[in-house]
Order: C-alpha cells, then structure tokens, then sequence
C-alpha cells in the first residue's frame, strides 16, 4: 500500500489519532527512494535485538523485545497478583477484586474440566492462562508487541502442555494410558483404523493447540492495520479523503473492540484445552 511523498505529513498527524493498537501501524510507515510511503502490515512482527549477551557457534544470543515484553508481562502478572492479595481485606478493593475473580474464573474451569484431581495443576494452568491473557492485551496497546504472534511461542507453550500429559499419563497410570487411544465400545473390525486416527489426533494437538492462538493474534492485527493503512492513504487526498477515511476509521475502532474480545477468548480457549488435555492423563479410559 503507497501514498504519495505529499501527503506524508497529514497522514502523520493522523495516525497520531488511530485508536487501540494499530497507531504503530502508522509509524511503520516507511519512505521509499521514489518518495511513495509503503504501509508494512507484517514490520510489527519483527523480532529485534536490544541487548546483544554473547555469540555461541556463530550465533549471536542477544536480549530482543519479545524477551523484553515476556519481561514485562511477568511482572505485571506478579505486581497484580502478588499486590492484590497482600492486604487480604474482607472488603476487597478494586485490585484484590480482580485478582480474586480471577483466581475463581480458572479453578472454576479447572474444577469443571478436569475435576477435583486437576486441581494439582491449577497452577500451571492459571500461569498459562494469565501470561496469554497479558500477552494478549499488551499486544493492542500502540507500540507494544504481541509475543503471543510468535509461532515459537505459542508452540512451546503447547509442547510443555502436551509433554506434560504425557509423562503425567504414563507416570499415573502406566500402559493403562494407551487406553486413551482404544475408545470403548468400537467394533473390532474397525478398531485397527480408530486407533491410528486417535493416535495422529493426538499427536496433532500441540499444532492445533499453538496455531489456533498465534494465527488469531496474527490475523487480528494485520487486518487492523490493513484499515489503518487505508485511513493514511484516503487522508492524503486532501478534504474529500478526510471524509472518506472515516469508514476505515470506524471500522477499526470497531475491529479493535473485538480484538479485546479475542484477546480474551484467545486465552481461555488455550486454558481449557490445557484442562481437557490433563483431564485425558488423569483418566485415560474416559
């Protein structure tokens, strides 16, 4: 998407105006030699190297801002939690509220997907759902970045969940855990194709579980700066582009509404397929 060179500076002043996390959309904006402005949907996604540590075969390990923001969301979760609950009021205020219910929404999940016996990894599971969350919402913020939109997160967030299942399952139960894969009541001439079929679903769960997160981030935010990208190119027409970049406007105004949605959704879905996923190595044969 290119805008000319002349229109550059209303198009600024606007983008200063685009509500949510697609105001960066504007900054990454770059000027090209032949003086077109190109609109970059994927730049928000780049990984970059703030702190270079040390080189090890040839590769430079280095502090980037995805570790930054993982950084930052640990903190947050802790400050929230840890802030929340230290005065222990029998009036909550509006911070332990919030922690609370919190606590509440995920043992309640827990409790309903995994029974009473998940409750040991409850808090696995509800550090899996608030770095999610967090990760989620920080990433709608103007100039922040969506960790969650990395592949090799979310992918090593499953492989821990899916690891874990299976040590737990054979460390509980034994072979019995194979049960899992031998569903009850199948006639036995088809049994041979069930079990192949369960066996490659199974297997298949950390990429569902990875790539249904890290697309939903991904796709969320292109599309929102995509229309952001629209409101600097009608903007630099002048009056009658100003008129017109209000459908695009509204429209990301809407969009990131919904994005705060999924944000949240996002993190529970990845919650509770965490729970059913342990509930398969609590009880195997269910």
């Amino acid at each position: 998407m290119t805008l000319e060179g002349g229109s550059k500076r209303r198009c600024g002043d606007l983008a200063g105006d685009i509500p949510g996390g697609v105001a960066h959309g504007a900054a990454d904006a770059a000027s090209n030699d032949d003086g077109t402005m190109t609109v970059d949907p994927i730049h928000q996604f780049k990984i970059n190297n703030l702190v270079p540590l040390f080189t090890f075969h040839g590769h430079e390990i280095a502090f980037t801002n995805s570790a930054l923001f993982m950084l930052i969301i640990v903190l947050l979760a802790s400050a929230l939690l840890i802030g929340g609950t230290a005065t222990r009021a029998l009036v909550p205020g509006r911070l332990q509220s919030v922690a609370e219910m919190t606590y509440e929404f995920v043992a309640n999940t827990v409790r309903s997907s995994a029974g009473n016996e998940g409750m040991k990894f409850f808090p696995f599971v509800f550090t899996l759902f608030m770095f999610v969350l967090l990760a989620n919402m920080i990433g709608l913020i103007p100039y922040s970045f969506t960790v969650t939109s990395q592949l090799i997160i979310t992918a090593t967030l499953a492989l821990l969940v899916f690891l874990i299942v299976v040590i737990y399952g054979f460390w509980r139960n034994g072979l019995k855990f194979l049960k899992l894969f031998v569903p009850k009541g199948v006639p036995i001439y088809i049994l041979p194709a069930i079990v192949v079929i369960e066996v490659l679903s199974f297997l298949s769960r950390p990429i569902s579980h990875s790539v249904r997160l890290f697309a939903n981030m991904l796709a969320g935010h292109i599309t929102l700066q995509v229309f952001a990208g629209f409101i600097i190119m009608l903007a630099g027409f002048g009056i009658v582009g100003w008129f017109g970049a209000a459908i695009p406007l509204l429209l990301v105004i809407m969009l990131t509404a919904l994005e705060f949605l999924v944000a949240f959704l996002q993190a529970y879905v990845f919650a509770i397929l965490t729970c059913i996923y342990l509930n398969d190595a609590i009880h195997p044969g269910h």
